[in-house]
């Protein structure tokens, strides 16, 4: 009987195509590094270049902003614009005064609905994470279900509501209509922040005979000052973003915040775009400063209450 020798198998043919359990090939990490910058340069670009177009018109001359073809850097290089923004320049305009106005009105309006919004959702927030009452359910998620409604479907009840207490073209109805606006979305984040701090904090304070609203304001807030500091800076941009609620409750100069008169600027045909750029460049300047100085600051407020 004679052995025989098995019979030797072709060697299988490797597939090119990798599986999701085997590594990926160098060329298509690549290609995947490639895609990623390419997406990330088309929004930064769609984002920016508006922002960047502006400050290119109002550092120019008004001929060289409109000249043809385009000019993609400021030549001649010229602070004309915003030297006669801040009243600085030989040519006198009401644009100067307005301009600056508009910056207080746009402050004091954002700020005192930061301000308000805080407070009262400090409060609000720390009930809803710490006390027992009754429809306790029910209440909060009214309030959050007000975040689902448009904005804007809310514009003529509330100036009817204003106009009725005579608190339109006003900053206490400006600030009003910014709170209930802003009052949900601070109320849900500084809940979960307080939902995140040890209850044996405050219990310790009870035990020491503090009333639930001194353990409230000498623990639990430096605790969570930077659940605070990040809601209210978060409020007071969404403040000086807002064009339309102040557009129809104010009516003149008295009340009216920066993005209202840009828009006015706009229409009035004796401005010139380098001055109408320049005043557009610095009411975006305002918001875009806090939140790079600030963007730590933010970040680390909306997060900390999740890892605590």
């Amino acid at each position: 009987m004679t052995a025989t020798t098995p019979a030797t198998r072709p060697p299988r043919a490797t597939s090119s195509w990798s599986g999701p359990g085997q590594p990926r090939r160098p060329a298509q990490r690549v290609a995947r590094v490639l895609g990623r910058l390419v997406a990330l340069a088309v929004i930064l670009l769609w984002s920016l270049f508006p922002l960047y177009w502006a400050l290119n018109t109002s550092l120019t001359t008004l001929s060289a902003a409109t000249s043809r073809p385009a000019r993609y850097w400021p030549s001649p290089l010229v602070l004309g614009s915003y030297q006669q923004l801040f009243g600085i320049s030989t040519s006198r305009s009401g644009v100067a005064y307005q301009f600056g106005r508009s910056l207080l009105n746009a402050t004091i309006e954002s700020g005192g609905a930061m301000v308000l919004s805080v407070v009262v959702a400090v409060f609000a927030a720390y009930a809803f994470a710490r006390l027992r009452f009754h429809f306790k359910r029910a209440i909060f998620v009214s309030v959050l279900a007000t975040l689902l409604l448009p904005a804007y479907a809310t514009l003529i009840p509330l100036y009817r509501i204003m106009s009725n207490v005579h608190l339109v073209n006003t900053y206490i109805g400006v600030i009003l209509v910014y709170t209930s606006g802003f009052l949900p979305l601070a109320i849900w984040v500084l809940f979960n922040y307080f939902n995140n701090v040890p209850p044996e904090l405050e219990e310790a304070a009870l035990v020491d005979g503090t009333s639930p609203v001194g353990a409230l304001l000498r623990v639990i807030v430096p605790v969570a000052l930077p659940g605070i500091a990040a809601t209210a800076i978060i409020v007071f941009l969404l403040g000086w973003a807002q064009f339309l609620f102040p557009l129809v409750l104010t009516s003149d100069l008295s009340t009216q915040p920066v993005t209202v008169i840009v828009a006015a600027l706009n229409g009035q045909r004796i401005v010139p775009l380098t001055l109408l750029m320049a005043a557009g460049t610095l009411a975006a300047a305002v918001p875009g400063v806090i939140a790079l100085v600030l963007n730590r600051h933010i970040i680390q407020g909306v997060t900390a209450g999740a890892v605590k």
